[in-house]
């Protein structure tokens, strides 16, 4: 469009609006900010451990009993009081920051109350489980390094209240894990036999061996000798006489009463009603109306797509041998682990990123202003934990992390896809779209801080495909590692649906994961029993990852000349996290403007 054309058509836009209209328009959008302004602050209060991982310190010391029919029912007053409030704004008339808020609402607030009234008791009866939980978040939450802080005698105070109110939330957790086995809705076995070594793991004989003394082991030095006796002494009370007391009762609980009434079967197809609870949960966690079969069939092609790759690369390399001996022999042959110090790791992950800084200029207009490090996992948790990326914080006092477990460097394997594991975790994966997200002003607080992991993990995983572009994968291990992590994603399509639509048994699934990923099976059996308790969430990386790359080859054929990936990604990133639906229609509406 021509500048005379252009001006033209404001002009006309400009005498054909009433004034009132054009008032009417902004007041809209200024009561929109301050309708998703108090959604935000009422959610904080109604989800305050969520807060604190935010940052947001209003609410430290509380910790809700986030199972019971009476905080179901507050949940469901509070999304059907903000689904009301939204009706009363016209999308049409907000701009376009506006709208996508407007639309990532309507979805928070209809796929929220969609799975309160409908299928609660499904996880109101399992108030946790092996892998997530008040329970473990706890224990990440009190070491005193975690993200709840522990700077002021304030800090310490309110990690007591929390803390306290712990042995009321255990009292409530089995009461309704109770209510769960008069009803067959209740965890698999495979899971609880991981679960009574958890609690036990807390049970201490001394407050002083117990993580949750850490936070007194260091605690600041400026503290008054009143505060410091004051609170090691209060934490001493609440570790023997509250947090012990809880995880042993946990623990006698699960191995007595609840693993003899356990099931045995392993999808949540087995529960009355868990057809249909299945399918909810693929919908909430892809955000899109795929069905489970659409994604079982979408993972077969997915697993032989790469596998077919992967026989490439081993015909390449001259390994004689099937895709299982190959794996075995990048797992275990000496020239693939060459470190020898933690330092030597760390020094590995950080030239990556140097190699590909000045690609990275070329693909991304707009880089984080947040920090950003990267550490050696600490040792206390090293050995349980994986590779992950620690968000900065919203003042920059904290950096973005990206945290490396290495509880031996001269086992620390390179094969094991260091290059794709540094794009998803790091950069250009969590660090960028975290923190851009975190970063930008413009959207509302509940948007900076808002997840959804079909849009985060499958953004990581796309990440992770741009590595030849980015001037990685020079060599074929690291290929083999890029496909090692994606065949992992594509697995998971495949045996989660399996799993829960009685496709396969937990055995069968185990079997197929060792058959077509390098993977212990030890390892195999934890994703496997992750995903038995978490039915749909492991679907969300590779459903994610397959939209952004379907729009990126769609905008490439319809824009031609116009297309520039920089700019796509850009867009792809600037406005946060949201549901895919929601996704695609922005980045069709971004289009649709270069073609105009």
């Amino acid at each position: 469009m021509n500048k005379v054309l252009f001006f033209l058509a404001l002009f006309v836009i400009a005498i054909s609006c009433k004034p009132g209209k054009i008032n009417q328009i902004k007041e809209d959008n200024k009561d929109l900010a301050s309708m998703l302004d108090n959604y935000y602050n009422d959610r904080m209060q109604l989800y305050p451990l969520e807060a604190t991982i935010n940052g947001d310190n209003r609410f430290n010391n509380l910790l809700p009993a986030d199972f019971t029919d009476s905080y179901r029912n507050q949940l469901i007053g509070f999304y059907t009081n903000y689904q009301i409030s939204l009706t009363t704004f016209d999308r049409e008339h907000l701009n376009d920051n506006d709208k996508i808020s407007f639309d990532i609402l309507k979805h928070e607030t209809e796929i929220n109350l969609e799975g309160l009234i409908h299928f609660y008791t499904f996880t109101n009866f399992m108030p946790f489980d092996q892998f997530n939980g008040t329970p473990l978040l706890l224990g990440q939450m009190g070491g005193g390094t975690g993200y709840q802080p522990f700077k002021t005698p304030a800090d310490y105070d309110s990690w007591l209240q929390r803390a306290t109110a712990f042995s009321s939330w255990t009292d409530s957790a089995i009461v309704y894990f109770k209510k769960g086995m008069t009803v067959n809705k209740v965890l698999p076995k495979a899971a609880v036999l991981k679960m009574i070594p958890q609690m036990l793991a807390m049970v201490t004989d001394s407050a002083t061996k117990s993580l949750f003394y850490e936070p007194i082991k260091l605690m600041p030095t400026n503290f008054s000798k009143t505060d410091k006796k004051r609170l090691t002494i209060a934490y001493i009370n609440l570790i023997n006489q509250q947090i012990v007391p809880s995880y042993k009762k946990f623990a006698v609980f699960l191995q007595t009463e609840y693993l003899p009434a356990a099931r045995n079967t392993t999808g949540i197809n087995s529960l009355a009603g868990g057809d249909k609870y299945y399918a909810f949960a693929v919908k909430f966690w892809t955000s899109t109306d795929k069905t489970p079969d659409e994604i079982f069939k979408i993972g077969l092609s997915e697993v032989k797509r790469i596998r077919d790759k992967m026989e490439l690369i081993k015909s390449s390399v001259k390994f004689k041998g099937d895709l299982r001996a190959f794996f075995e022999f990048m797992k275990t042959d000496k020239q693939f682990m060459p470190y020898k110090s933690a330092t030597e790791v760390l020094d590995a992950f950080r030239n990556i990123q140097t190699r590909m800084k000045p690609n990275l200029k070329k693909m991304f207009n707009k880089s984080p202003k947040t920090k950003f490090e990267i550490r050696q996992t600490e040792a206390f948790r090293a050995a349980s934990s994986s590779a992950e990326y620690y968000p900065g914080s919203v003042d920059g006092s904290r950096p973005g992390i990206f945290y490396v477990p290495i509880t031996d460097a001269t086992k620390f394997n390179l094969t094991s896809g260091m290059e794709s594991l540094f794009l998803h975790e790091a950069i250009p994966g969590h660090h960028y779209q975290g923190s851009l997200q975190i970063e930008n002003n413009h959207l509302p607080k509940f948007r900076r801080f808002i997840w959804y992991g079909a849009y985060g993990e499958g953004y990581a995983l796309y990440c992770e495909s741009l590595g030849k572009e980015l001037g990685l994968y020079t060599d074929p291990w690291q290929q083999m590692g890029n496909l090692r992590y994606e065949i992992h994603r594509a697995i998971r399509l495949v045996v989660d649906v399996a799993m829960h639509t009685g496709r396969m048994t937990r055995e069968e699934a185990i079997k197929y994961n060792l058959d077509n990923e390098a993977i212990s099976e030890e390892g195999a059996t934890a994703e496997i029993e992750r995903y038995m308790v978490w039915p749909g969430q492991a679907l969300s990386y590779k459903i994610g990852e397959l939209k952004i790359r379907e729009l990126r080859e769609k905008y490439t054929k319809e824009l031609g000349i116009k297309f520039s990936l920089a700019d796509f990604h850009d867009e792809l990133l600037k406005d946060g996290c949201m549901p895919l639906n929601v996704l695609e229609k922005k980045m069709d509406d971004w289009a649709n403007k270069l073609l105009l």
